[in-house]
């Protein structure tokens, strides 16, 4: 049986290999540097799925909080409302990826290596991204695709990344049974990633040259900083 390419098939699937394949590159990238011991490929699809189920989450909050909450309060002038809702959606997003990211991996005998909390963290988070992309790209066109390719979804691997760091360390932590050391870490990863998830929202919101400016060095820096902790971990990765 063969599979007929109509053009409106071939529509879909160019708009959904737009929204996916720069996700799917930085996983790519992500999974290069661990260098120690690969992960497994079941695993690494059910972070994948986990990822898509923490978008769904999140859309739900949002709708609740977001839609409902929020807009039931009145607010100085449109820039605080701007600054509340952005970290809003970075406190529900990055939660839910939280969330499901220590249900499936934290007591997971192959989380055994510090690097793996960065390739767990990426994973889940590029999933969430890689499905938001679709809904997107389906809604606003193929142009949206080129911008999230080059914004979007570097940042949302780049929030993955501090948390992720951290999300290692964590568990090391709790396997020596250093209780503090453990929490520590993991707000601090969280926090990390909210902090900048909210940051990046609000200037991407922001309509005026300034916050413009400063929303591109952001993406900049960020990206540089991420790649360089990157190569930083997978350099000093050690067993847990």
């Amino acid at each position: 049986m063969f599979l007929i390419f109509t053009p409106a098939v071939e529509q879909v699937l160019i708009l959904v290999l737009a929204a996916v394949l720069p996700a799917a590159y930085l996983m790519h990238y992500v999974w290069k540097e661990d260098t120690v011991e690969k992960e497994p490929c079941s695993l690494l699809a059910s972070l994948i799925i986990f990822g898509v189920l923490a978008a769904l989450a999140a859309m739900v909050l949002e709708i609740v909080i977001n839609g409902n909450i929020l807009t039931s309060f009145t607010y100085p002038s449109k820039i605080s409302y701007i600054i509340i809702d952005a970290f809003s959606v970075g406190l529900i997003e990055e939660g839910c990826k939280f969330f499901f990211l220590k249900k499936k991996t934290w007591k997971n005998p192959n989380f055994n290596y510090r690097f793996d909390g960065i390739v767990y963290a990426v994973f889940v988070s590029l999933g969430f991204a890689a499905f938001e992309n679709i809904l997107y790209v389906f809604s606003y066109g193929l142009e949206t695709a080129l911008f999230r390719a080059l914004l979007a979804i570097p940042a949302h691997m780049g929030f993955a990344v501090f948390m992720g760091s951290h999300y290692g360390r964590a568990k090391g932590c709790s396997d020596i049974g250093d209780r503090r050391g453990m929490k520590i870490n993991l707000w601090a990863g969280y926090l990390q990633a909210v902090i900048l998830h909210g940051f990046y929202d609000t200037c991407a919101v922001m309509e005026n040259e300034t916050m413009t400016i400063i929303f591109f060095a952001f993406v900049v820096l960020m990206d540089i900083a991420v790649i360089r902790m990157i190569k930083k971990d997978s350099r000093e990765d050690r067993p847990i």
